[in-house]
């Protein structure tokens, strides 16, 4: 009896313990833990991010945690493999990741800046004016991965009859778009190719001398960037997660200091189809297998 006794305190003393450690491990667990493809330096991604996690750890009543990863499959990796819960990618990044998870990856909201995303190509040389103008010359592109930086200008150089690889002298990459503005601005490439939010941003901060570096070209619309999380997410957290992002209202000044950091207008829903087109030209382009 004893014996019994012994067993059934020894029980209820493992079941109250439990109970104590209970809300510490599911505090504890309460991150949301996010990243972003690094096409700008880690400093500026983590300014840009504040607000906005500071908001979301408001809406949703937990910890959000940013951390920035070395490169662009380093996200789809990290998102893919448990480690992120959220991740912004960018159009190509996305269909990376969904072919790499085989679906269960959803892409949750996109601003409405994306739904025509365009590339523009510059240069400083006066002998440079169109695209077919890039024959022999040394080029930059930003990431391998990036959509805007790599993907879509090379779809459309494609396009134009020009294969980089054997119509350039040289091409190199220059790992994010802020930096291949600085290679051509350098002299160290002809020309490269960017996305036009980051190019408007820094013409708007003055980075840019316009009477040394010009835009020659600008792609057509295409869809790209995103918000997205993996499909194992629960259901009323991923809702919370949208609804929290559709909210933001730009004439709320709080909310507009948000929107105008992620260069948006508002978030809006998105979907798995819109990137269609995106797999597409990577798969032409010979970037996806």
């Amino acid at each position: 009896m004893l014996h019994f006794t012994r067993i059934i305190k020894a029980a209820l003393a493992a079941i109250t313990a439990a109970m104590l450690l209970a809300p510490a491990v599911s505090n504890a667990e309460a991150v949301l833990r996010v990243s972003a493809i690094p096409d700008e330096s880690p400093t500026e991604l983590q300014r840009k991010f504040k607000p906005l996690g500071e908001y979301l750890e408001k809406k949703l009543g937990m910890k959000v945690e940013f951390t920035p990863v070395t490169d662009y499959a380093a996200s789809v990796e990290g998102l893919v493999n448990n480690k992120l819960d959220m991740v912004w990618f960018g159009g190509f990044t996305f269909v990376q990741a969904k072919v790499r998870s085989h679906d269960q990856v959803i892409p949750l909201v996109q601003r409405a800046e994306d739904e025509k995303f365009r590339s523009v190509f510059i240069t400083t040389k006066s002998d440079i004016n169109s695209l077919a103008d890039l024959k022999g010359k040394t080029f930059s592109f930003g990431s391998e991965s990036s959509t805007s930086g790599h993907l879509m200008p090379r779809y459309y150089l494609l396009g134009a009859k020009i294969n980089p690889d054997l119509d350039m002298k040289r091409i190199s990459f220059s790992g994010a778009h802020d930096a291949t503005i600085a290679a051509v601005a350098g002299g160290k490439v002809d020309a490269g190719a960017l996305n036009i939010s980051v190019w408007e941003k820094m013409l708007a901060q003055g980075k840019v001398d316009t009477k040394l570096v010009r835009v020659f070209y600008t792609t057509p619309g295409y869809f790209d960037y995103n918000w997205t999380v993996r499909a194992d997410m629960n259901a009323a957290l991923r809702k919370k997660l949208a609804d929290a992002f559709l909210a933001l209202d730009i004439n709320n000044p709080q909310d507009k200091e948000i929107l105008d950091l992620q260069r948006a207008s508002r978030f809006i829903p998105t979907k798995a189809e819109n990137y269609r087109s995106i797999e597409e030209a990577a798969h032409s382009a010979g970037l996806l297998k």
